[in-house]
């Protein structure tokens, strides 16, 4: 075609494609929805697919992902506003203030938000935890950035290298990878990640960069809560943290216990991510709700708001299980894989740069994921021995790097903060960086081991 071979057709085409996507999201302003739709439409007309496999390759695509992360988005999500409502996220966040002291109250603030981020969204995490950070700086007197980027970096990292977030279980579900493995290797390298580009980075910047929080935003979100009305830290902790304990169960149990054993067959059903966010919202439902004096009219309406908000990311995600699947139908993402091979590109190494492209380009950590693990699926099938786990962290924490302009993100960091452009570019952005290049050179330490 155009006097190329067939393969280097296909790859221009993709990069025309991705490039148009790209386009669409952040110059024309389409939504991300729609924008993938068009990409997914166009790639599989350019390739010379037949008008009927478009579809259907779109729509097994978005199904597939849907059939599992949907579910779990909305789990999480009334999850994480039980939570938010009852108080424990600011149980938790007291009590690791007083275990550090006034002294030491970034990392208190980076753990809080670690512990807190793994159930919730980064948005979501930020609105529940940014009133701390003002109530602490006002308490302590102590840089609102010291405190603020320890928490960015908490909330950030989980929500890049941890299940069940919905960008790595979107790599998990792609590359096949095992989810009590991801979580666990996810832990190992979120946490010191977490911990350089948050503490230690954010006590750094803050002798250049205080941060001057606006009065106003000060006098409305420094406000406290009664402590009695909190539920106790035991029980917070407990029920945030049961389905990461029942997935990282899940695991031992296959590792350890023979097939046909059943406590295994009883642990794969119960570690399932489903089953284990099930189990954990019903308990939340007593512990967040019953427990704290919350009648069931006023639960059910807190769950009811808690969907709405997520509509928007399960369209995105679908539409970027479509474009996948474009990919992989129109024969892309093979050639890619050959490419690589030939390259001789560590698979680890190509997953993290392909996602870091495309979160560049688009803004959205979510696309990036998902059309990076897209791109980078045929790799695994062509070299033997590559670590599943390990690409959907390397994945992961491509779609972290450089938080600009084109993300919601940075504008919400800049007015909470009450920064310039500038100032965010030197705090925000070099944070996320610094967790995406940290966050790989861990991953590539533990691949020499696992």
């Amino acid at each position: 075609m155009l006097g190329m071979s067939h393969n280097t057709f296909l790859l221009l085409d993709a990069v025309v494609t991705i490039i148009g996507l790209i386009v669409l999201i952040t110059r024309f302003k389409l939504h991300p929805f729609i924008a993938l739709i068009i990409a997914s439409a166009f790639l599989g007309l350019t390739a010379g697919m037949p008008a009927n496999l478009i579809i259907k390759s779109f729509q097994d695509g978005f199904g597939g992902v849907l059939g599992f992360v949907g579910i779990i988005l909305a789990l999480g999500t009334m999850l994480g506003k039980m939570m938010a409502d009852s108080g424990g996220a600011d149980q938790i966040a007291r009590t690791l203030i007083r275990a550090f002291g006034k002294e030491r109250v970034q990392w208190a603030m980076m753990f809080a938000a670690f512990l807190v981020g793994i159930p919730l969204f980064f948005e979501i995490g930020f609105v529940l935890l940014i009133p701390l950070v003002f109530i602490v700086a006002r308490r302590t007197g102590v840089s609102i950035i010291k405190i603020g980027i320890p928490l960015l970096a908490g909330l950030s990292a989980v929500h890049g290298l941890v299940p069940p977030h919905p960008g790595p279980l979107l790599a998990i579900g792609v590359f096949g990878a095992d989810i009590g493995k991801t979580i666990l290797y996810g832990l190992i390298v979120a946490l010191p990640t977490a911990i350089i580009a948050g503490p230690i980075y954010g006590t750094f910047i803050a002798k250049y960069i205080p941060g001057n929080p606006s009065q106003e935003l000060m006098d409305q979100l420094a406000s406290e809560p009664e402590s009695s009305s909190l539920p106790s830290f035991s029980i917070t902790l407990i029920t945030v943290l049961l389905p990461v304990f029942l997935m990282l169960l899940k695991t031992f149990a296959d590792v350890a216990l023979p097939d046909g054993n059943f406590f295994r067959s009883w642990m794969d059903m119960i570690g399932h991510p489903i089953s284990a966010l099930l189990l954990a919202l019903l308990l939340a439902l007593y512990t967040f709700g019953a427990r704290q004096g919350i009648d069931s009219k006023r639960i059910l309406k807190l769950l009811d708001a808690s969907l709405a908000p997520t509509a928007a990311i399960i369209l995105i995600i679908g539409a970027g299980g479509g474009f996948k699947q474009m990919l992989v139908a129109s024969g892309v993402g093979d050639v890619i894989g050959h490419m690589a091979v030939n390259a001789q590109i560590s698979p680890i190494l190509l997953a993290w740069l392909v996602a870091a492209v495309i979160r560049v380009a688009t803004g959205s950590a979510t696309v990036a994921t998902i059309t990076g693990a897209g791109i980078v699926l045929p790799v695994v099938d062509l070299i033997p021995g590559v670590n599943r786990e390990l690409l959907v962290l390397a994945t992961g924490a491509g779609s972290l790097i450089l938080s600009h302009v084109n993300d919601a993100g940075f504008w919400l960091v800049k007015q909470y903060f009450n920064m310039t452009v500038a100032e965010t570019f030197k705090t925000w952005t070099a944070m996320e960086t610094i967790l995406s290049i940290v966050a790989l050179i861990f991953i590539l330490l533990l691949s020499l081991v696992v």
